[in-house]
């Protein structure tokens, strides 16, 4: 915790707890879809669990699964598929690793079913626009939720304003269907329909999201911003993921979700440190 902060509150993730504002926390990355935008998909349960492995060791404090690109415009993935992605993968690696697991899904029946293979959070990048159920389902397993700003389905001028609406519409839709206010986290949805310029703004205004009074997630990892802002390509993004991560952690992020783990972790707990948190 550093000097004039206090801590916000705690969130239980998996059984374990969060503190927030001592630290910054790792999100690690598994994509389990062929056509990820970062092109670190990985296909087969095995190198699910290595990656996993591999996360763990470099000090990821979450792992997020996922079985459908967020790539714009990529195919839509059914249901049987996507659970044939995710499932055996949270089952596979809630049963060796004790680290918390996410499942990043918007359709409500993937989270149900993930929930009960031993996800113990949701991650909906849609902010609760395509599944508003999916607060139920969050409030009736009892798991913490993370709302997302996307804009996609409306581009913004105005890109602090349109962020703040949806993250604070999908507050709302969240506490009616009975999740606890302390197990709502917002992501302002870095690359969801926003340009190079309005991903930069939200970066450089993060603090911003904190009159929400809620934990923030960050994720920029290998976005396209950074390699329209480097003109490099999505594998050598890190110096460009790096910035973005030291600053958006020094702005107020709790937790930074990204591909490359040991050199974030890094990255955050010098942030850390820094900001003159003890960790």
């Amino acid at each position: 915790m550093f000097e004039g902060e206090s801590a916000r509150g705690e969130t239980g993730i998996g059984g374990v707890k969060f503190s927030w504002g001592r630290r910054a926390y790792v999100m690690g990355i598994i994509n389990l879809s062929p056509d990820s935008f970062s092109g670190d998909g990985v296909g087969m349960l095995d190198d699910a669990l290595n990656q996993a492995r591999r996360f763990v060791d470099e000090g990821a404090d979450i792992l997020d699964i996922g079985g459908e690109s967020t790539r714009p415009n990529s195919a839509p993935v059914t249901v049987d598929e996507e659970l044939g992605r995710v499932i055996p993968a949270i089952e596979g690696i809630s049963a060796r690793f004790s680290v918390p697991l996410s499942i990043d899904t918007y359709k409500t029946e993937i989270a149900r079913k993930a929930v009960d293979a031993g996800a113990g959070m949701i991650n909906d990048i849609w902010g609760l626009k395509k599944s508003p159920d999916l607060a139920n389902v969050a409030a009736e397993k009892k798991v913490p939720l993370i709302i997302t700003a996307n804009e996609r389905d409306k581009p913004a001028t105005d890109i602090m304003k349109a962020v703040l609406s949806d993250l604070d519409s999908g507050i709302n839709i969240a506490l009616k269907a009975g999740v606890p206010a302390s197990n709502i986290i917002l992501d302002p949805g870095i690359g969801f329909g926003k340009t190079r310029e309005q991903n930069l703004e939200v970066v450089r205004r993060l603090a911003e999201l904190k009159t929400l009074g809620k934990p923030v997630l960050l994720g920029t990892s290998r976005k396209s911003f950074i390699g329209l802002t480097l003109n490099l390509p999505e594998d050598d993004r890190l110096e460009g993921t790096a910035a973005s991560v030291a600053i958006g952690i020094y702005n107020g992020a709790d937790i930074i979700r990204v591909h490359d783990v040991r050199a974030m972790y890094r990255v955050a707990r010098m942030s850390d440190a820094i900001m003159g948190r003890r960790t």
